[in-house]
């Protein structure tokens, strides 16, 4: 018999800017991706303020889930998803982020996609804001660092909200919101980049603004879910973290104390305001560390504290050291790098491939939380050559997949609530690090390539057939 739950979620994960395309169609406003220029592993993407001619914008047509959903949701059908996890567009709905009415034609595609997966027995697992901020409110209110985007934010969840209460059930509010952590995440996550042009990496920092605008995210989410709550009782309201899994490299005390402050930094101060409803002891050292005053409105105690998730999901690809020490070699990763682990190997993108980490992870979380967990992100970008019969025989994404599934199981053992499992880019889709197509995660090929060529066309890779032997068998035949 199966470890995991009967009602257990198999399914796979994608988002709209990195794969829907059709970014002008049917009314829809430019979000910050739809101004970004693709890149690869070592040149970088950048932001502009304007879309330059002679740039090439991988998201204006991205794989056009738009136009293709029928036929990639029908092939999720068929490998078993049990959820399809996507975003909606919010540049679709509402073209510049501010307009009291939505716009009907965005509306009704997302009706279509729904009505889709509902047609194959797929329960859809929506995240209300994947990356996806409108670049008008980039460049009149600096994103999130305005506390406009609350009411804003408000207006668009009471719209999909209603129009979608008998076709979803499942919520996450906010994706990765722990990137405003983080520099890097200024671009794709607050948008507090207004009127910088360059690379998406190398936008200037302040950490005074960045926070200010997480905070602002956060109050934002304890809202939608208070209102979800009260108006929707049968909703499910999560969040979403990428968690940065690390380990002291050696036993010295300050590598130790630096693991846990990173850990903290990382991990729990966003989670704790979620889960916990308010910020988590450290806050205030860390606030006066970095020079951050957070501007709080009398209320906003309250509303964390009501406004708390019902489930908590992440993202998990990979782990990392944390070392006080010099001379250490340095590694990639999702949002999160760090110092590399002699005991494990590498993806072509130089992110370690960790499969103990995640029992760990969930152990961890679980740990502190005691609510039910979602791993909504894992899998392995990888450059996907195809065989001699035109087929991807990709075992390497197997065995990285069929490691995570079984350490997962571990985890259930052990006592976590696990609620379900979707891997990246089940279809192959557009990197948000690096804007290219070469990084491919799919169960599910696409013929499109970093120039912008490609006939669209989809194709089954061997993993396909493996993960839905997988679901079948509710994990247990690996």
């Amino acid at each position: 018999m199966s470890v995991f739950r009967d009602d257990f979620l198999w399914g796979g994960a994608c988002a709209a800017n990195q794969f829907e395309g059709a970014w002008d169609v049917d009314g829809k406003g430019a979000s910050v991706p739809d101004m970004c220029t693709n890149g690869s592993h070592t040149v970088p993407k950048w932001v502009t303020t304007t879309i330059h001619p002679d740039r090439l914008y991988p998201s204006h047509e991205a794989i056009d889930f738009y136009h293709h959903y029928e036929e990639d949701i029908a092939l999720f059908a068929e490998m078993g998803f049990k959820t399809f996890r996507t975003s909606i567009n919010w540049t679709r709905i509402f073209p510049n982020g501010w307009e009291t009415e939505p716009n009907e034609k965005g509306l009704e595609f997302y009706d279509r996609v729904f009505d889709c997966c509902k047609k194959h027995g797929i329960e859809p697992l929506v995240t209300i804001s994947h990356y996806e901020l409108p670049y008008a409110l980039v460049e009149k209110y600096n994103g999130w660092a305005s506390r406009e985007l609350i009411g804003f934010y408000m207006n668009y969840c009471k719209t999909i909200f209603e129009r979608y209460k008998d076709k979803v059930k499942y919520w996450l509010t906010f994706n990765e919101i722990n990137a405003g952590m983080m520099a890097f995440g200024q671009v794709l996550s607050t948008g507090t980049v207004q009127g910088y042009e360059g690379p998406a990496m190398g936008a200037p920092d302040d950490p005074q603004t960045r926070l200010q605008a997480l905070h602002h995210q956060f109050v934002a989410s304890a809202q939608a879910i208070i209102y979800a709550h009260a108006h929707y009782p049968q909703f499910k309201m999560g969040c979403m973290l990428a968690y940065g899994q690390s380990y002291a490299m050696t036993c010295d005390p300050d590598d130790q104390l630096a693991n846990q402050q990173g850990m903290n930094e990382h991990n729990w101060y966003c989670g704790d305001v979620h889960v916990r409803g308010e910020y988590p002891y450290f806050a205030k050292r860390l606030w006066k560390e970095l020079g951050v005053e957070i501007r709080m409105e009398p209320e906003d105690a309250e509303t964390l504290k009501k406004g708390v998730v019902d489930f908590y999901t992440f993202s998990y690809y990979m782990t990392s050291c944390v070392t006080t020490h010099k001379d250490v070699e340095g590694i990639g990763g999702n949002l999160l790098g760090g110092v590399k682990n002699p005991y494990l190997k590498a993806s072509d993108w130089g992110w370690q491939i960790d499969p103990k980490g995640l029992r760990y992870a969930l152990n961890e979380i679980y740990g502190r939380y005691r609510i039910p967990l979602m791993v909504v992100e894992n899998g392995l970008g990888a450059y996907d050559v195809k065989g001699e019969d035109g087929i991807v025989h990709d075992s390497y994404r197997i065995d990285y997949l069929r490691d995570h599934i079984a350490q997962m199981a571990e985890a259930v053992k052990d006592g976590v609530d696990l609620m379900g499992y979707t891997p990246w880019g089940c279809i192959d889709l557009v990197s948000a690090s690096t804007g290219e197509m070469a990084k491919r995660y799919g169960f599910i090929y696409v013929n499109k390539f970093d120039d912008g060529t490609g006939d669209l066309s989809r194709e089954r890779k061997d993993s396909f057939y493996w993960y839905k032997k997988v679901i079948a068998s509710n994990g247990e035949e690996l």
